[in-house]
Formats: C-alpha cells, sequence, structure tokens
C-alpha cells in the first residue's frame, strides 16, 4: 500500500478510508496496535498471514503477541467508504479528529496528523532517504 491521505474522524469515531487503500484494504479489515502510536490496518489476507506466522511461533514468543490481538478490531466499511475505529484504539494512538492515513507496504497506518507530520519530518531527510536505499542495497 502507498499514499499519503488526510481525513477526519466523524463524531462517532468512523474514517473515510481512501478508494485506493479500500481496494487493497477489501470492505472486512483488521485494525491493531502498533509500536509507534499509530494504528495499523491489514487486509484479511495479510492478518491471516500475520496470524499464521504468529501461530507457528512457539507459545512463550506467541504471548508476547497478545496486546496485537487483544486490541485488533474487525472493521467494516460502510455504503460510504468509511469504518468505525473503536475507541480503544482511537485512544491508544491519539486520534480525535484529523487523520493522516499512510500507506506503509502490506499494511496502512493511521496517524494523528500532528503526530504525523512529526514523522515525516523527522523521516523524510536526504540522509534518512539515503540510508534507507542502501538498507536495500540501491
Amino acid at each position: 500500500m502507498t499514499g499519503e491521505y488526510q481525513h477526519s474522524l466523524d463524531n462517532k469515531g468512523r474514517i473515510f478510508i481512501p478508494a485506493k487503500l479500500r481496494d487493497e484494504l477489501g470492505d472486512v479489515f483488521f485494525v491493531t496496535l502498533s509500536m509507534d502510536r499509530c494504528l495499523c490496518a491489514y487486509s484479511g489476507e495479510s492478518w491471516k498471514a500475520f496470524s499464521d506466522k504468529v501461530s507457528a511461533m512457539p507459545y512463550v514468543k506467541q504471548r508476547r503477541m497478545r496486546p496485537l490481538f487483544a486490541h485488533a478490531a474487525k472493521c467494516e466499511l460502510d455504503g460510504q467508504g468509511r469504518a468505525l475505529i473503536p475507541q480503544n484504539l482511537r485512544d491508544y494512538a491519539g486520534l480525535v479528529k484529523n487523520v493522516t492515513v499512510v500507506g506503509c507496504n502490506n499494511h496502512a497506518e493511521l496517524w494523528d496528523s500532528e503526530a504525523w507530520s512529526r514523522i515525516y519530518e523527522a523521516e523524510t531527510t536526504p540522509e534518512n532517504i539515503a540510508a534507507v536505499m542502501e538498507e536495500l542495497d540501491f
């Protein structure tokens, strides 16, 4: 998934999912916590691959994944392309009004727009881009 999209939560906690990402996420997708204080949204297929990978881990390592599953929500798009993000997930990521949706390879991230702005500024530097390209052997 790629792209950056600016949207707002409505007063019911729903967010509009951009058409390009709806095509990739599908009508039903999963949202869970991220280590970056944002939320990650996975298509059903990506969520199954993630779940299968966790299932293959030894039980002790699987236990570390509990928060990701305990707080995961199965989200469904309504007829207007919106999905309800549960309150506990909105609270975790600090999503109140302005949300930036960012495509991030096999998932999308939902960020408070001010928090995303700080991350964007820190990560979008020539030095960081060069380091990323070097990591990819480009």
